[in-house]
C-alpha cells in the first residue's frame, strides 16, 4: 500500500473516533524510522485506547498489519507503528509534557540553519 493511502486511512479512523487536535508531521529526510508521524489526543484513557484500536482495525481491514502497538494497557500514550506511518495517540497532559510536534519543529529549524551555512 502506498504511504499516502495509509496516511489517509489513519486520519479517517482518527476523525471517526473523534480524536482531538490531529497533527501530521512529515519526517521524510529527517529520520529513517518512518515517513510520517501522526499525533492525536483522546479525552481519557478509554478514548485513547479506542482511538488506537480503531486505527489498528482500519489498517488491518485495508490489509496492513501494524508492526507493533505499545501502551495500550495504560492508555496514556498508545503508539501504533505502521512502518511508513507512526501514530501517537495521547492524553492531553502527556502530549503537552512530551511536545513531539515542538521537538520535530526544533529539529527542522536546526536542519534548515545547517543547510544555509
Amino acid at each position: 500500500m502506498q504511504t499516502e493511502e495509509l496516511k489517509r486511512i489513519v486520519l479517517e479512523a482518527l476523525r471517526d473516533l473523534k480524536a482531538v487536535d490531529i497533527s501530521e508531521i512529515d519526517v521524510r529526510g529527517r529520520t529513517s524510522v518512518t515517513d510520517y508521524m501522526i499525533v492525536a489526543s483522546g479525552t481519557s484513557d478509554r478514548h485513547v485506547k479506542s482511538i488506537a484500536d480503531a486505527v489498528v482495525m482500519a489498517c488491518k481491514k485495508a490489509g496492513v498489519a501494524p508492526l507493533g502497538v505499545e501502551g495500550e494497557r495504560e492508555g496514556e500514550w498508545v503508539l501504533v507503528d505502521l512502518g511508513d506511518v507512526v501514530v501517537h495517540v495521547m492524553q492531553p497532559r502527556v502530549r503537552e509534557f512530551y511536545a513531539l510536534e515542538k521537538l520535530w519543529s526544533v529539529a527542522e529549524q536546526k536542519r534548515e540553519r545547517s543547510d544555509q551555512t
